[in-house]
């Protein structure tokens, strides 16, 4: 169980953290297809690579095709760590035909709190 992922003096500490978001819009017919393999890869990474804090997605409720992926890494070697990885080149060579647009944006963290780690069924 997770109780804060960064707060107080531990967020001070980590400045260097890498913080992105990623906004995709995924072709709706292969929607279902990738939410399942960018949940293995976020699930395989959270779990293999201790660079990589945490990582959310959500799709939007009026356009489900809509994903946004929030990411943090502990650092710039975790996050080149993590797109080097096994896993995460196969998440992207298996998802490149079913996402129509990719912006990525590149984050100052002012707050990053959390109780615990939330679990979805």
């Amino acid at each position: 169980m997770m109780t804060t992922l960064l707060s107080g003096s531990a967020f001070a500490q980590n400045k260097n953290m890498v913080v992105r978001i990623a906004k995709l819009e995924i072709d709706v017919a292969q929607l279902e297809s990738y939410k399942s393999i960018l949940k293995e890869e976020m699930e395989t990474s959270v779990r293999v690579e201790p660079g990589v804090l945490s990582l959310y997605a959500v799709s939007d409720k009026a356009n489900p095709a809509i994903i946004t992926v929030f990411e943090i890494y502990a650092n710039d070697d975790a996050y080149n760590t993590h797109i080097q990885t096994t896993h995460f080149k196969r998440y992207k060579n298996t998802t490149m035909v079913m996402v129509k647009s990719l912006e990525l944006l590149n984050t100052d963290p002012i707050a990053l709190e959390a109780k615990k780690k939330l679990q979805l069924k």
